[in-house]
């Protein structure tokens, strides 16, 4: 990247957050901090109003606005692909909200590009997934309001079916964060249990938005997902996937005390967890029968031959 590009990248950082570090500029665009700090000073030169504090970082003067930025073509092209995704996976008022925000950005393209693109859209499908096979609709605004509950802090009442069975219950939970693998989950504080929980949007028959807002707590989605793994967190197996296991892998690894993985050349996913459970690990391995190999350690191959012949000798009777 040129310095006109990298200049240009750093003004719609600036335009596009309210606080922005010098460490994490010269990270992303792969400079020294020294130079990040020589291309603030030409943007300050340029008339850009900075306001910066050392070990903080630096922001855009209050009221100053830039112009429309403009968008690559490739750009656009991936704003149309993010567009169908939200579409297809989101709920029906957050869609709408998308179309909303793509219409304007559509305003500030090129009219060639604007061209390139209403063309290239009938191209870009988003097949139907396992997510839509989920057992009932999401409630109207299911996203927005989990979202809002997250960004200002707010308390959210769900209306809960829990677990399979489908059971009733009423949960006020504190959201932290939302995520997407086959189906739509939101972690949460639930103040019933007294611990956090992650529930599945599809599961939720009713949710509202209260007034109360909790404190602030330290944790994320991240910092969730590494406690799980911290609790089983005494032994590493590392198991291998097939390509046409990955759905049910990516849905549910979370689960079992995930802590990273790498795709192999073969198409193949190698996944390291960490586990005080091996008996539990191997049960979900199970159903993963031919598409599966354990890497490590011996003592999980053995627990799942021995849970495959308890079960054919159960079976075979």
């Amino acid at each position: 990247m040129n310095r006109f590009d990298r200049i240009t990248a750093i003004l719609v950082q600036l335009q596009a957050r309210r606080l922005v570090r010098g460490q994490d500029l010269a990270e992303r665009f792969g400079v020294s901090l020294r130079t990040i700090y020589r291309d603030l000073r030409t943007l300050e030169e340029a008339g850009v109003p900075l306001c910066g504090e050392v070990g903080v970082g630096y922001s855009l003067a209050d009221g100053y606005r830039l112009p429309p930025v403009m968008f690559t073509r490739e750009e656009a092209t991936a704003l149309v692909t993010a567009e169908k995704l939200v579409t297809q996976l989101t709920d029906v008022h957050t869609a709408q909200l998308s179309k909303g925000a793509m219409d304007k950005l559509r305003a500030v393209l090129r009219r060639t590009d604007r061209d390139y693109l209403e063309e290239l859209s009938p191209h870009i499908t988003i097949l139907g997934g396992r997510h839509q096979q989920a057992a009932m609709p999401l409630p109207p605004n299911t996203h927005q309001l989990l979202l809002t509950g997250i960004a200002s802090r707010q308390v959210v009442s769900l209306d809960y079916r829990a677990g399979y069975h489908g059971a009733p219950t009423q949960r006020d939970v504190e959201p932290i964060g939302i995520y997407f693998g086959h189906y739509w989950h939101v972690v949460a504080f639930c103040r019933l249990r007294q611990e956090y929980r992650d529930f599945r949007l599809d599961r939720i028959a009713q949710l509202r938005l209260h007034d109360e807002q909790f404190a602030p707590r330290p944790e994320t989605l991240h910092t969730y997902w590494q406690q799980l793994a911290a609790k089983r967190q005494q032994q590493s197996a590392v198991v291998r996937f097939a390509p046409e296991a990955l759905p049910h892998f990516e849905e549910n690894k979370r689960y079992f005390g995930w802590a990273h993985e790498q795709r192999l050349p073969d198409g193949w996913v190698e996944a390291t967890f960490l586990t005080s459970q091996l008996d539990y690990l191997g049960r979900w391995l199970l159903l993963f029968t031919g598409q599966v190999n354990v890497v490590s350690p011996l003592a999980l191959q053995e627990q799942l031959r021995a849970l495959a012949l308890a079960a054919y000798e159960y079976f075979a009777k």
